[in-house]
């Protein structure tokens, strides 16, 4: 029997999106429809060198999240990534479907969201493709997910979140406790979904009422079924 092409499928979208909740929904749902899956979520906080670097960034200690350069902080969340090449592409020579909770697109969005001028941002766009799918040669998305959830629930969500060990100091990090930085990566998100191949927005909000998340993951699980039948 042939085996089955592996697939990685991101779930993208700015802070308090629901990504983790979706995340964790599309791999209850993809086992139940008996595909064998793996969950990765980036930064990997605690697992690795490059992702400690990133706590220590989003804790403020290189600066704040207008002042250190979107190249430079890049380096550190795509250096997350290549420690992790290999599993990625372990897994996906084994066939396996990965959901991968942000990915090289959480660079561009939130990254490129610091570059007021369109083409330096495009600029930046390129580089960070180059950085991290040729340089540093990690496997391409087959999908990414776009989560588009308007500034204003978002910014309530970020406020339900729990404790997170990477954070020392109060419950928000340098992007989260920005208002401002929310509305560039959202609008810089969207920007990407529309310029690129291979992305599904998917709208969470009707009216001002963030739907249920049930409805989402249907959502989410549509345009999956897509891909999963290429």
């Amino acid at each position: 029997m042939k085996r089955r092409k592996g697939k990685l499928i991101v779930i993208a979208g700015m802070d308090g999106s629901g990504k983790a909740t979706q995340t964790d929904l599309l791999r209850r749902r993809l086992r139940k429809e008996g595909y064998r899956c793996e969950v990765v979520a980036f930064p990997r906080y605690g697992k690795g060198f490059f992702a400690d670097m990133v706590a220590r960034y989003l804790n403020g200690e290189f600066g704040s999240e207008k002042s250190v350069s979107p190249y430079l902080a890049s380096l550190l969340y795509a250096g997350d990534r290549w420690e992790y090449k290999p599993v990625l592409e372990r897994w996906l020579s084994q066939g396996k479907i990965i959901i991968s909770n942000r990915y090289v697109c959480a660079n561009m969005g939130h990254q490129g969201g610091k570059i007021n001028d369109a083409r330096k941002r495009r600029e930046f766009m390129k580089w960070v493709e180059q950085l991290e799918y040729e340089v540093f040669g990690i496997p391409r998305p087959d999908l990414n997910i776009l989560l588009d959830v308007p500034v204003s629930v978002a910014r309530r969500l970020v406020q339900l979140k729990g404790e997170r060990k990477y954070i020392r100091k109060g419950k928000k990090d340098i992007h989260e406790a920005s208002l401002a930085h929310l509305r560039r990566a959202r609008r810089t998100y969207l920007e990407i979904a529309s310029r690129q191949p291979n992305w599904a927005v998917i709208g969470c909000v009707e009216g001002r009422k963030l739907l249920p998340p049930e409805a989402i993951a249907e959502k989410v699980w549509e345009v999956v079924c897509g891909v999963l039948a290429r």
